[in-house]
């Protein structure tokens, strides 16, 4: 009796699970190849990519100009820690303040960092400004169905039951409350409250979009009640919405903006950006010494592909195709609603669309949203589910109309339409 040889892809699958802690539920694909929107298996499968790693490829894979300056940084210098001034960071921190509303950008890792950045910074602030009574303020509201990052305070930040099941106690301090519900905040709202913390199109939550007028009543409550506004832009940022940070949308301006995934290109980026009054209390010379701090964040290869990201997206109009591609897109899906039962509802903005399905309409074949994913895949291209309904689009800015109708060519055929 032969046995039948293992693939690449199956060895590499069996080392996987023997040497790695097995956090995700991964599929039995291992990808090699990356180019634009386009992705090759180990067994030479081709797939088109319209979620780009969770948004962090936001030109694709490979760019070109990524490449070129990660190599010539390579080349040069690594990582020195920052007790030393290094050009990089000081290109991406002057391209976030000329893009966004002049802030002090403070760089690490990830989404989670930098809200973590921003949480610390909040009570810093809550400390300075005590309540009436000489109490601190430290009492941070967020919004039901978020997701700030998988730490212990962003856990508690976040609105999802799901992430924190396990962990607890949480940390005391948050409160959250119905996104999309202004009288909820204005309820939740406390002597010691210090911050809101609100993503401006909710990511996981379902790409659900903000009511007219939510944001700009949530700035003016904070105005007037000297409460921070945090925006989580760690989905939306970088151009993805058709806007280069998403609460440009409303024209509003947070007191600090969080930024990761697209910010690096597909490297560990996470940027924590605050007005610079507020920033002065991170200022170890004016602040007794160091008050936040972190080794790797800000190195070299990374902050010269944000820098990179940056470059390319102004020099190649990527806002604006965005906005144009994305509204394209959504135009389509909302014909196809027409005649697909399955589709309940086509929102968000640019290139971060959400398709909510009705899973028992019209005799649909299909339990959950994952059924979906998986026959789309089946068929080459990659999209994500959330929520349990919700089908999500994410695809690198640089993607062509012609490719992602090929892609929405695709989704219309699984669904049914």
């Amino acid at each position: 009796m032969t046995t039948k040889p293992q693939t690449r892809t199956q060895e590499t699958i069996d080392r996987h699970d023997r040497f790695m802690s097995l956090n995700y539920t991964r599929y039995p694909i291992e990808m090699v190849e990356g180019e634009g929107c386009r992705l090759r298996d180990a067994e030479g499968t081709p797939y088109l990519d319209l979620f780009s790693g969770f948004g962090a490829t936001i030109l694709g894979h490979c760019h070109r100009d990524l490449v070129g300056a990660v190599c010539e940084q390579a080349a040069k210098l690594w990582h020195v820690g920052n007790l030393l001034h290094t050009e990089p960071q000081t290109r991406v921190a002057e391209a976030i303040a000329r893009h966004g509303f002049g802030g002090r950008s403070f760089f690490c890792h990830s989404g989670a960092d930098a809200n973590e950045a921003a949480f610390k910074l909040a009570r810093l602030y809550g400390n300075t400004r005590p309540t009436a009574s000489g109490e601190s303020r430290f009492k941070i509201i967020s919004m039901e169905q978020s997701f700030h990052g998988r730490s212990f305070a962003t856990m508690a930040a976040t609105g999802t039951a799901k992430v924190r099941e396990g962990f607890d106690p949480m940390i005391e301090g948050f409160e959250r409350v119905p996104y999309n519900d202004l009288a909820a905040v204005h309820e939740a709202v406390d002597a010691r409250t210090v911050a809101v913390i609100v993503e401006p199109i909710q990511g996981e939550g379902g790409v659900q979009m903000p009511d007219d007028g939510y944001l700009q009543g949530l700035r003016a409550l904070c105005d007037e009640r000297d409460i921070l506004l945090i925006c989580d832009e760690v989905w939306t940022g970088c151009g993805r919405t058709g806007r280069l940070f998403a609460h440009q949308h409303w024209s509003i301006e947070p007191d600090i903006m969080t930024l990761g995934k697209g910010v690096g290109g597909g490297l560990a980026v996470g940027v924590m950006c605050a007005k610079p009054p507020l920033a002065e209390l991170y200022n170890s010379a004016t602040q007794g010494g160091v008050k936040h701090a972190t080794t790797l964040g800000g190195n070299c290869i990374s902050m010269a592909a944000a820098a990179a990201v940056f470059d390319v997206i102004e020099r190649d109009g990527l806002v604006p195709h965005a906005c144009r591609v994305g509204d394209a897109a959504m135009q389509r899906l909302n014909r196809t609603a027409q005649r697909c039962p399955v589709i309940r509802q086509v929102r968000g903005k640019g290139l971060f669309i959400g398709i909510e399905l009705d899973l028992q309409a019209g005799g649909a074949p299909f339990k959950q949203v994952a059924d979906v994913v998986a026959q789309c895949l089946k068929r080459g291209v990659l999209v994500n589910g959330t929520q349990q309904n919700v089908l999500r689009l994410a695809p690198p800015l640089v993607i062509a109309e012609a490719e992602l109708n090929e892609g929405l060519d695709v989704i219309e055929q699984v669904l049914g339409r």
